[in-house]
């Protein structure tokens, strides 16, 4: 085996770089403070400290075929959004069929990371895990960190006046588990993010009154998208993101615009963000503008200040005699184990080339896996992550100089401050971030050449949903399946549906879709010339 990395966590992040390590010849060890693989995805029924909680009823927003490890289909019969046991499922499969859990050390929590005296030289770590009471210090080579970022509560009380004579109960929705003990409740939910809306939509069925406060509006999504199909699977595409990025400012916003009020009028349900024209991750639900049109659930503007009974809103409207306030206000990121130094390079902020290696380091031996977030699934994104990372740490591929990495950093925030506001500099645009990612180590599809060459699947590539299958075509690490595994997408995607056959299968038709989207640019031309 080659050199020694030391991985934090076992959730997707974590078994993609054990994965990618093995591919590499290196050696992995993963340190896991609980006794199961999965991170986020394993459900328990109590907040465990250190690690991400989600509640009973937790569907993923991706399809199945859009958020599967690469060269890991999931079942036939999966359904096309899960519940989180299906996941957990998949998950579990993966690490099994990989041959990853003997490289899982469980029930043993990382305390700390810290550059050992010789780090200019060597780039070695220091490790102190503990386990049943004793402490251990180890030498790595390398570190990747994959214990993700939805673990510690932002809890804003103190942008709240009043909260703290507020009398009823008030916590995170990371405490959140089951709807049953708000029945008959009235309950004020802060935030309107996936989170936010999952719970609001879900206690409002047995509650007495659910308020959602919003400061700024969302864009809210189903998953059941044009004609019945799953929308990242007609969303994200090479051709859409094509389009986007490249039509004028003004056409491009005008288009996305009307497709996320393509299912409802968002100003009719007070839920119009206040900037609509960035690309601000949207939230997924199929049941709030239901809730809301049936007068479950109510959307106000953000809380001015709490009684110790009630909240007045901006608006001067009040929702009196409130039980509980749920704060659905996302998370903080935190390392505790690692000096903040470290990550935090700076102006005390968040400093990752490509969201994944500090720039400020001098050596290349620390990556940060599962930290970027964007409207495309996690698990291929940290899979491809893992492994470029894997490659840089073995020294087969090498990093820009710390000039150029800081120069390129400070671009992108421009970028993506135009994209999706100053709040959301940890967003970024999924296909063209994976691009980058697959070209560092040459996984990236050549279109060009898959036109002259595979037809049939250039065209499935660049017009069809970006799919994992696609960045293990080619290059180091290339799945021998990924072709086909592209080709019938569509049919694993159709077929969980099919319980009771009503007719033959429909898949989608891309040349309708290609003269829809093009009737925008076209339209655009001849206003132009007309006018």
């Amino acid at each position: 085996m080659g050199k020694r990395v030391a991985i934090i966590g076992a959730g997707v992040s974590g078994l993609a770089s054990i994965r990618c390590c093995l591919e590499e010849g290196l050696e992995p060890t993963c340190f896991e403070r609980s006794n199961d693989i999965g991170g986020l995805w394993k459900f328990s029924d109590r907040v465990e400290e250190g690690r991400a909680s989600i509640y009973q009823s937790v569907f993923t927003n991706s399809s199945k075929e859009m958020m599967c490890f690469p060269d890991f289909p999931y079942p036939d019969d999966f359904p096309n959004f899960m519940h989180n046991s299906k996941i957990q499922e998949y998950i579990t499969a993966f690490a099994k069929e990989k041959n990853l859990l003997k490289y899982i050390q469980f029930e043993t929590f990382v305390s700390s990371v810290n550059k050992r005296p010789d780090f200019s030289i060597t780039g070695q770590w220091d490790v102190i895990t503990e386990k049943d009471g004793k402490k251990e210090s180890s030498i790595f080579d390398a570190v990747m960190i994959c214990s993700g970022h939805h673990v510690y509560p932002n809890l804003p009380k103190e942008s709240f006046p009043g909260l703290k004579r507020f009398k009823g109960k008030c916590f995170h929705s990371r405490d959140y588990k089951e709807p049953e003990v708000f029945k008959g409740k009235r309950v004020l939910v802060i935030g309107l993010g996936n989170s936010g809306c999952d719970i609001a939509a879900e206690i409002s069925r047995t509650a007495e009154k659910v308020v959602i406060s919003s400061r700024s509006g969302s864009w809210v999504m189903s998953r059941v998208w044009d004609d019945g199909y799953p929308w990242d699977m007609l969303f994200i595409t090479r051709f859409e993101t094509f389009l986007r990025n490249h039509l004028p400012t003004t056409i491009s916003g005008w288009w996305y615009v009307k497709q996320m009020n393509a299912k409802f009028k968002h100003e009719n349900y007070g839920l119009k963000p206040q900037n609509g024209t960035l690309r601000k991750e949207p939230v997924f639900n199929d049941e709030l503008p239901a809730r809301i049109l049936c007068g479950t659930v109510t959307i106000k503007p953000n809380v001015k200040e709490f009684t110790e009974t009630s909240a007045i809103f901006e608006d001067g409207t009040v929702f009196e005699a409130i039980d509980s306030v749920i704060f659905a206000t996302g998370y903080s990121f935190a390392y505790p184990f690692l000096d903040d130094s470290i990550i935090k390079g700076r102006n005390n902020e968040v400093t990752l080339f490509k969201g994944i290696f500090p720039p400020l380091l001098g050596k290349s031996t620390l990556a940060v896996i599962g930290f970027v977030q964007s409207l495309g699934a996690a698990i291929p994104t940290t899979d491809l992550q893992a492994r470029w990372a894997a490659k840089v740490i073995k020294g087969t591929c090498t990093l820009p100089s710390e000039k150029d990495m800081l120069s390129d950093i400070d671009e992108e925030i421009k970028e993506k401050i135009k994209q999706f506001g100053k709040s959301d500099t940890i967003c970024t645009d999924y296909v063209n971030y994976m691009d980058e990612l697959a070209s560092y180590i040459g996984a990236k599809p050549s279109i060009p050449w898959l036109f002259l060459t595979d037809p049939r699947l250039a065209v499935e590539v660049f017009f069809g949903p970006c799919s994992p299958y696609q960045f293990r075509l080619v290059g180091p690490g290339k799945w021998p399946g990924a072709r086909n595994a592209i080709l019938t997408q569509w049919d694993r995607s159709l077929k969980p549906m099919q319980t009771r056959v009503s007719g033959g299968l429909q898949k989608p038709c891309l040349f309708f879709r290609w003269l829809k989207l093009l009737a925008i640019p076209i339209l655009f031309i001849a206003v132009l010339v007309f006018i």
